[in-house]
């Protein structure tokens, strides 16, 4: 029998609800301008805070708590939102991600600090899953694309005016507006999406399908609790790096051996054509891209002497072009199949850090090698985030859309997580030899073999249905 999961005419007859989707689209926008607008800021402004909170001896905990909320709350927010549907989950991501808002900013010690990020994390987490099955079930296979293009944009914008703006508030204000200053943005996104989520729970709860032919069965959240652990104990033994980090990193190794196979879609493990590709590719392509965009601009202040301005201006470059390879995608005139355009976007992100590689490895090649490279990274990830994510819509049915966005969701953050870590490993544990060039470019090499392995990957996907 055909899996409901798999089968083009299940997944394509689906009726769209009649809502606005412009509102939906400009609300779901503005969320995700506050989501990215608050981590540029917090990555602006933490730095303030934990000196005035006496809290630089702990300060990676500001981004390990957070990591962990979202990692548990993706897992939750599926499984919510496929036994009641997106609704409730999307406003409850919301009232979470403010009140963590709210304690950040009003944070008087940095164990309070650190409590908000994740409380923040918890209702990012639920919120980014519960907006992935909104779009599926609002919004046809046709135009998701161009749904994606305009998401890609939310987050891009931010990237961009977000570090300054932080700057501004910081120094003009104090780093608790940083946390405030997301607010507005917030509501005013709750008030674009009242309208259809008022619309989605009159609709009623999603169709149940029949366990019998239910290829997977809900996410346990006490998976969900071990992988999260997991991944910051690998992160912790990472920033060790002696004897006794071999505790944690075989901890959290087993952790996620353990954990993995009961969030994953079946035959994730064993490397399977078809969604356990996708999210496959997906727990790679990003550890790649962001292990790589951490230390491009160290580089280009301790190896070529730039001004810290200048080194930030390479990822707002890039930037742009992530932008411009999700607007590709969501163009008639792109007439490869999706899987394949997964394929372009992940040979891009490896073509790109391996060009930067070979930036690292010889100092005196021309620095705008770096730029260039760097566009055709940010280029094919726009293609691939975005290509594959609509690839998991497509894979799903409607009852599954939760767990398998949940699943894609919680390999990019867990993919990401864990590779920046072993790109910091590596630099490291090689930085004391004191060649720079050495240093930079074997952690950049890294990065490039993920990327490599995240194209061989999207090269096991296949004919995506209804694409």
């Amino acid at each position: 029998m055909t899996s409901p999961a798999t089968d083009p005419a299940t997944v394509d007859s689906t009726e769209q609800p009649a809502v606005s989707r412009k509102a939906l689209t400009i609300g779901l926008c503005a969320v995700i301008v506050g989501i990215a607008f608050e981590a540029a800021a917090v990555a602006t402004a933490m730095p303030v805070a934990a000196r005035q909170l006496h809290g630089l001896g702990a300060y990676a905990w500001a981004y390990s708590l957070f990591t962990i909320g979202m990692l548990f709350s993706t897992v939750v927010g599926g499984r919510l939102s496929d036994r009641i549907g997106p609704a409730k989950p999307l406003l409850l991501g919301m009232i979470i991600f403010a009140a963590g808002l709210v304690i950040g900013g009003t944070s008087v010690s940095w164990l309070m600090l650190i409590f908000g990020r994740l409380v923040q994390g918890l209702g990012g987490g639920m919120l980014n899953t519960a907006s992935y099955v909104c779009i599926a079930q609002v919004f046809s296979p046709a135009h998701r694309p161009r749904m994606f293009t305009y998401i890609s944009m939310a987050w891009v914008l931010p990237g961009i005016a977000g570090p300054a703006a932080a700057a501004w508030i910081t120094r003009t204000l104090s780093w608790h507006w940083a946390f405030f200053a997301v607010l507005p943005v917030l509501g005013f996104g709750a008030l674009m999406l009242a309208p259809t989520l008022r619309m989605l729970l009159r609709r009623g709860l999603p169709a149940v399908i029949d366990d019998s032919e239910s290829p997977s069965s809900p996410a346990p959240i006490w998976a969900a609790t071990i992988a999260a652990l997991s991944a910051v104990a690998i992160q912790y033994a990472g920033q060790r790096l002696d004897v006794f980090a071999i505790i944690p990193a075989a901890a959290g190794i087993v952790g996620l051996a353990v954990s993995l196979p009961r969030l994953m879609p079946p035959r994730f493990m064993r490397l399977a054509r078809g969604l356990p590709a996708v999210v496959l590719t997906r727990m790679l392509l990003p550890g790649a891209f962001f292990g790589a965009e951490a230390f491009i601009p160290l580089m280009l202040v301790e190896q070529r002497h730039l001004a810290l301005t200048l080194a930030g201006g390479v990822l707002t470059v890039g930037s742009i072009g992530w932008f411009g390879g999700a607007w590709v995608q969501s163009q008639r005139w792109m007439t490869l199949r999706r899987d394949r355009m997964v394929m372009l976007g992940t040979g891009c992100v490896a073509a790109g850090v391996g060009l930067i590689t070979v930036a690292a490895l010889l100092p005196g090649s021309w620095l705008g090698l770096v730029a260039v490279a760097w566009i055709i990274a940010a280029f094919g990830m726009g293609v691939a985030t975005a290509s594959s994510t609509v690839a998991t819509m497509s894979f799903s049915s409607d009852a599954e859309q939760g767990r398998n966005a949940s699943s894609l969701n919680l390999g990019d953050a867990l993919g990401s997580g864990l590779f920046v870590g072993i790109s910091g490993s590596v630099f490291s544990a090689l930085r004391g030899g004191g060649d720079l060039a050495t240093t930079f470019g074997f952690a950049f090499l890294v990065m490039a073999v993920v990327g490599l392995l995240s194209f061989v990957a999207s090269s096991r996907i296949g004919r995506v249905p209804g694409h």
